[in-house]
């Protein structure tokens, strides 16, 4: 996994400035990029732990398709529970939603479901053209016409290529990405030779892409990036900054990058934002969630 190096580094090279901020706000920054890489090493610790438990596909269980099949056809609700996507990040699997599927299975939310895709994925328009096909099989399977998507670091960029580009406004209400390159990220340039990590950079051609009018996109975003994410260099490469999405960007404070999917606060924003029902107005905002 690249957190280790790129939390040393980033650690380090903030300690070694010493004229960079007055010395109060140094020392503050320093203290609290201790605990968020602190945090980070028991997360990755528990994650690594959890990994092999998450590199099968996951399918529907016998009782959860035996419910489905039995459920009489019903029109499309407006207070339906939406089915919730969840939709990992880069060389990582299912298993990094465990506690958050957990939070949100244990707010009443039963239609959840994880994608992996391969850690030898070479191009995000593939991999969103995937995600788009298991979008229609699990409207097909449950009966409602949109979902909800979360998804982490990559995964964020895989769902909005797929809801921007690809048409997949029509089944996504609301897309939630959690430390995701929307401009791109520089951190660990030798990784480049990766063509997926390639796509992840500023000025690639997915990027470009992305920045292109769209300007009947009906998807709502809400975007959450952190001041202490060493993987998002810049931090604030992780909001969207688009004329025509309707996005709401929200800073998390004291985390880092594999916190993100884990920390109770921001699962606690998560729900609230797949729950809220009105249109999201404001394109940045000043929300943020302390963890």
């Amino acid at each position: 996994m690249k957190v280790l190096p790129v939390l040393m580094s980033t650690l380090e090279s903030c300690l070694r400035r010493p004229g960079l901020l007055p010395p109060g706000q140094h020392l503050r920054l320093s203290t609290a990029l201790l605990k968020a890489s602190a945090l980070e090493l028991a997360i990755l610790a528990g994650h690594l732990f959890l990994y092999p438990s998450g590199i099968r596909q996951e399918q529907a269980s016998r009782e959860q398709a035996r419910r489905e099949r039995m459920q009489p056809v019903r029109l499309p609700s407006a207070t339906a529970e939406r089915p919730v996507v969840l939709l990992h990040g880069f060389i990582d699997n299912r298993s990094v939603f465990v506690l958050l599927r957990r939070a949100l299975a244990k707010e009443g939310r039963q239609h959840l479901t994880s994608l992996n895709y391969s850690p030898l994925t070479c191009d995000i328009r593939g991999a969103a053209e995937r995600l788009g096909r298991h979008v229609e099989e699990i409207c097909a399977r449950t009966g409602q016409p949109v979902v909800d998507i979360v998804g982490h670091s990559l995964g964020g960029l895989i769902a909005r290529y797929y809801v921007q580009r690809l048409g997949g406004d029509i089944r996504v209400r609301t897309l939630v990405t959690l430390g995701s390159p929307h401009g791109g990220t520089r951190v660990v340039p030798l990784m480049s030779a990766h063509p997926i990590v390639r796509q992840m950079r500023p000025g690639s051609d997915v990027i470009e892409e992305l920045r292109e009018p769209a300007p009947r996109c009906r998807t709502r975003f809400v975007c959450f990036w952190s001041d202490l994410d060493t993987v998002m260099s810049p931090p604030q490469t992780a909001c969207v900054d688009h004329p025509d999405l309707l996005a709401h960007n929200i800073q998390v404070t004291g985390i880092g990058h594999l916190a993100l999917p884990v920390h109770p606060a921001v699962a606690a924003a998560i729900r609230q934002a797949i729950d809220a029902e009105e249109a999201i107005t404001s394109a940045t905002g000043p929300a943020a969630v302390v963890a």
